[in-house]
């Protein structure tokens, strides 16, 4: 199962129209299921990476292939949620399943979609959602401490410091804090992952602002930006009206629009890499006659799991990986030329992969 990221928000804050404009700017398909409004709407959407058709520039192929990641719709979250008001905990398991999260907040003024609350305030719609989670969480943690105090008296194995880091996480909850605020070991981390509380997942706040604050300096895109900072969260602004118009252009038309706006590139498609590397993910390239292909693989990953990426067999029977970065193509023209002037590295099987990595693996099984 591939990694999910979820968005989330309050009812009315504009998630779906963001959803549909990441699925179509960044190419993505739509995974069949039944729509109702307590299922989630799901999509394998690509990662947009100009690296591949600079790569395309020097080595003639026949298709370019970015790389992917499944992209979670949760139906709007209301206030009650966590005591199970309406489908409060259907929605609230959907966001336990997700691996991060994209947090979309209102800040656009549209007469047509009055807000639930009356008026324009982020800071207190981040309050109101996140306190759901905090909330959720509680209940979690609490009743996992009963049963480890349990576990601790009979003194098995690991009960007392999986129960001393849940204590860690109970005292940030009922300060309001989320658990990603606080500071895990990775053995803990792994631990933490497997009560799947909400709030130790990392996030991206996406302030959702009108035509005329495209950049993101309004007073309520800062008062997502000062959360975020101060709760252990990345932000970006984005109009979504805007990036949905985009997304339904020809993409031959769009650099027109994109000019018109003063923007290099559709927002969606900074905030489709943001979630990729929220994940945790990153991209090595393979480059040949029949396709230049970006390959997923966790940020940390050695080369034989990157080649296992590929296939199970090549990490099975990894021997050596032949590397070269992007930006030694650019300057050589050629992985000929590459060797030639000593550039293409030979790595074995303790190399970190790096970012961008253009790889042949050499196996024998």
């Amino acid at each position: 199962m591939p990694l999910e990221v979820g968005i989330v928000g309050l009812p009315l804050v504009g998630k779906t129209t963001i959803f549909n404009a990441m699925v179509a700017a960044a190419g993505g398909q739509e995974v069949k299921q039944e729509f109702t409004s307590i299922r989630p709407n799901v999509a394998m959407v690509q990662v947009p990476d100009e690296r591949l058709r600079i790569i395309n520039q020097y080595i003639a192929t026949n298709r370019l292939v970015p790389a992917q990641m499944r992209v979670v719709d949760i139906a709007g979250i209301a206030r009650g949620a966590s005591e199970g008001q309406g489908m409060g905990n259907k929605f609230l398991s959907h966001i336990r399943q997700v691996d991060a999260v994209i947090h979309v907040v209102r800040c656009f003024q549209n007469d047509d979609v009055p807000h639930p609350d009356g008026s324009l305030d982020a800071t207190r719609d981040i309050e109101t959602l996140e306190m759901e989670l905090v909330l959720a969480d509680l209940e979690v943690v609490s009743g996992s401490i009963g049963k480890l105090e349990k576990a601790a008296r009979a003194h098995e194995r690991d009960a007392v410091a999986r129960l001393e880091m849940l204590k860690r996480c109970q005292a940030a909850l009922d300060d309001g804090k989320p658990v990603r605020t606080l500071q895990f070991t990775p053995d803990e981390q792994k631990v933490l992952k497997s009560f799947g509380l909400i709030t130790a997942k990392r996030v991206l706040y996406v302030a959702n602002v009108d035509e005329s604050d495209i950049e993101g300096q309004g007073p309520l895109a800062q008062q997502v930006r000062r959360w975020a900072t101060d709760n252990g969260g990345g932000m970006l602004a984005l109009c979504g009206k805007l990036e949905a118009e985009l997304a339904e252009l020809d993409e031959k038309d769009r650099p027109e629009m994109l000019a018109s706006m003063g923007l290099k590139e559709p927002a969606l498609n900074i905030l489709t890499r943001e979630a990729y590397r929220l994940l945790g993910l990153h991209s090595f390239f393979t480059a040949g006659p029949t396709e230049i292909r970006a390959w997923t693989i966790p940020i940390g990953a050695t080369a034989p799991q990157a080649a296992g990426a590929i296939h199970s067999d090549f990490e099975r029977g990894f021997i050596r990986a032949e590397i070269y970065s992007i930006e030694d193509l650019q300057q050589y023209k050629s992985e000929a030329a590459i060797k030639h002037h000593g550039k293409l590295r030979v790595e074995g099987k303790n190399y970190v992969m790096k970012d961008g990595d253009v790889t042949h693996f050499l196996f024998n099984v």
